[in-house]
């Protein structure tokens, strides 16, 4: 199983390191529900030490599909497709997918998907509290003056 590489870390960051695409299938995580190894799978919360999203890479062989259905309670997911193509479904509808599509989930959607393409899938998903965003990008912040250390680097 892959390892993670720590960058930097400091009170108000942490950064990490999970190498490139073709990296994630190296990695794997023992599924605390059903206690067995998921391989070609990366959560990074406890990585990064995020308290407000959890964030996941997966991996789906050609030809294959996640393997289960899921819901959530509290956690509104969004899934971006990196790479392949195949179908994902919610509840009863099944729609096709390939690398630039978003799918936006609510808790309760029952929801999973399948990679129909030669080639190995890749997606991203970011999972957060439904409508935990009362402020948002610009409204939830400003412009601040800082020195830059980018000078030098480029």
């Amino acid at each position: 199983m892959k390892k993670t590489e720590k960058i930097a870390e400091s009170k108000n960051y942490t950064a990490i390191n999970i190498g490139s695409l073709e990296d994630v299938k190296s990695y794997s995580i023992i599924h605390p529900k059903l206690n067995k190894e998921i391989k070609g799978k990366l959560f990074l919360k406890e990585l990064t030490n995020a308290t407000g999203t959890e964030i996941s890479f997966t991996t789906i062989p050609p030809k294959q599909e996640l393997g289960y259905f899921h819901i959530h309670y509290k956690g509104e997911e969004t899934y971006i497709i990196i790479k392949g193509s195949g179908y994902y479904q919610v509840d009863d509808d099944c729609f096709p997918i390939q690398e630039g599509s978003i799918i936006r989930v609510a808790p309760k959607g029952v929801r999973s998907l399948c990679n129909t393409s030669d080639k190995e899938m890749v997606y991203m998903c970011i999972q957060s509290t439904m409508d935990s965003l009362g402020e948002h990008t610009t409204d939830d912040g400003e412009r601040v003056d800082h020195e830059s250390k980018f000078k030098d680097l480029l």
